[in-house]
């Protein structure tokens, strides 16, 4: 099980985190350009930073169901 507590746990947490902010991030534009979404760069930021945080919060709330952030993946010691 991976523990909240190990530096890997945290390595695969930000990296998720991270492209979690960056798809939402990119599907905000994206959407605005398209006219499907009304965003200004502001509101595009925060959704990003929503999306990072709850990306957190569920690595946190699975962090006792398997070997990862996630309850699927596997964080491997990179040492």
């Amino acid at each position: 099980m991976a523990s909240v507590f190990s530096g890997a746990f945290w390595v695969a947490t930000a990296e998720r985190a991270v492209r979690t902010a960056a798809q939402t991030l990119l599907a905000a534009v994206g959407l605005t350009a398209a006219d499907a979404l009304d965003a200004d760069w502001g509101q595009a930021f925060a959704l990003a930073g929503g999306a990072a945080l709850l990306a957190v919060l569920t690595a946190i709330s699975a962090s006792g169901t398997g070997d990862g952030p996630g309850l699927t993946e596997t964080v491997r010691d990179r040492r």
